[in-house]
Parts: C-alpha cells; structure tokens; sequence
C-alpha cells in the first residue's frame, strides 16, 4: 500500500478518535473553527484553557511527528501571496458555514446531521472549483 494513503488513513482514524472522545467527554462537538472562534470572539472564555490546550495541539502534534519522521515534502506553491489568499479564504469560508472540515465533514457526518452532510458537500465542491480555477485556468498553484 502506497504510504501517503497509509499516512492519509492513520490521520483519518486519529481525527475520528479526537472528535469521538471530544463528544465523548465534553458533550460538544470537535470543530476548530468554533474552537479557535470562541477564543478570538471572547464567546469561550469560561473554556478558554481547554480551547488553548487544543489549538497548541493542533500546532504540537505535526511538530512532533516532524521530529521523528522529517519534514514532508510538499508541491503545492512556493508563492507566499497564494498562500496568505488560501488561508484567508478558508477562514472566511469556515465562518460562512458556521463550521469546518471537522465539524461538518467529520463530527457532522458521523452523526447524520443534514446540515453537516450539506456543508461538507459544498466545501468539496468549492475545493475542487478552486483547484480547477487557481491551477488549470490561471496557473498560479
């Protein structure tokens, strides 16, 4: 089995575990962009350690798996601008749909929540509209 799908379904089964024990054990749902949202907003200040201890995850856990298997390589841009756009437009997009990848695609889902069903199949589709434009039509990734 090639090691990028090996790689790609280990991190699958590790965001499904986190999401599991995070309902699990706090009855609400694992959604970054909702975690990450109540610190900026100030909404999740009864909370804010337990929100700060999971974003200081979300930066630790790559770190330290870098530190025993290197750096991956990536293809995606060495522009920084192309870059700066992607993360703006995720963040704006996250907000619009009143959550992300996690809780839509991976939370929702598992849960049968229309509403998480519908999100994930619009930001597959935004993706991949986005890939075509910013790749094949003006070839800057």
């Amino acid at each position: 089995m090639n090691p990028d799908w090996i790689m790609g379904l280990s991190g699958g089964l590790l965001i499904g575990i986190a999401g599991a024990v995070f309902l699990l054990g706090n009855g609400r749902i694992m959604g970054a962009s909702g975690i990450i949202g109540g610190l900026v907003d100030g909404s999740g200040r009864s909370n804010a350690m337990e929100r700060i201890m999971f974003v200081a995850g979300l930066f630790l856990a790559p770190l330290a798996v870098t530190l025993f298997t290197g750096a991956p390589e990536t293809h995606v841009t060495s522009n920084v601008w192309v870059i700066v756009a992607a993360g703006l437009l995720v963040g704006v997009g996250t907000r619009i749909a009143n959550g992300c990848t996690s809780g839509h695609g991976v939370c929702g889902i598992s849960r049968f929540s229309f509403r998480g069903i519908i999100a994930t199949v619009f930001y597959i589709l935004a993706g991949g509209l986005s890939v075509v434009l910013f790749r094949h039509v003006l070839g800057v990734i």
